[in-house]
């Protein structure tokens, strides 16, 4: 919510793609995610600004490997900075900017660590994901959204494992005037 309050362009073009694609007089449902495409976009660029845990957890390498220029002997703890890899410029095109139209290409979607990778990758990634998605979107489809003053949320990151925001996230936030919205309330 903070990085599309401070993208207002962003929330609207995500509320369209709503009105657009929800049948009149319902809620966004689970089974509606797949037709939301710039929504999950917006779900994965913030995922790959501001991953749950920045560090992978830990992997042991099972056999001598070459990754790159570095040799990993056998047993080595291997710890992966996914947030550094998120936010690296040769990865991807301007790093530090939520843009995401970028996730419209299938392959970038590929290049996310958020929640690891292969066998030690979050099993619960597929739920997260869908519950984060259909969240969000209950919020854009049932509320109108605005920033309580005219400056961009502070989006410094707090200490700890997961990288809060610093400041809490203040907001406006009323039911929508929508007459879908309306008629199901």
């Amino acid at each position: 919510m903070s990085n599309l309050l401070n993208y207002p362009e962003i929330l609207k073009k995500a509320k369209n793609e709503l009105d657009t694609h929800i049948r009149q007089n319902f809620l966004v449902d689970e089974l509606d995610i797949p037709k939301l495409p710039y929504l999950q976009s917006i779900v994965n660029e913030t995922l790959r600004l501001h991953p749950a845990a920045p560090m992978l957890v830990p992997h042991l390498s099972s056999e001598y490997c070459t990754m790159g220029e570095y040799s990993v002997p056998q047993n080595t703890i291997l710890l992966v900075n996914g947030w550094a890899i998120h936010q690296d410029p040769n990865l991807w095109s301007d790093p530090t900017h939520f843009k995401p139209e970028r996730f419209e290409k299938e392959s970038e979607t590929s290049k996310l660590l958020s929640f690891g990778l292969g066998r030690r990758a979050c099993p619960g990634a597929n739920l997260a994901q869908r519950i984060v998605s259909l969240t969000l979107a209950l919020l854009i489809q049932c509320f109108e959204w605005k920033r309580i003053s005219m400056e961009e949320i502070d989006m410094t990151e707090g200490e700890g494992i997961i990288m809060p925001e610093e400041s809490p996230l203040e907001a406006i936030c009323q039911v929508c005037q929508s007459p879908t919205i309306k008629a199901i309330l």
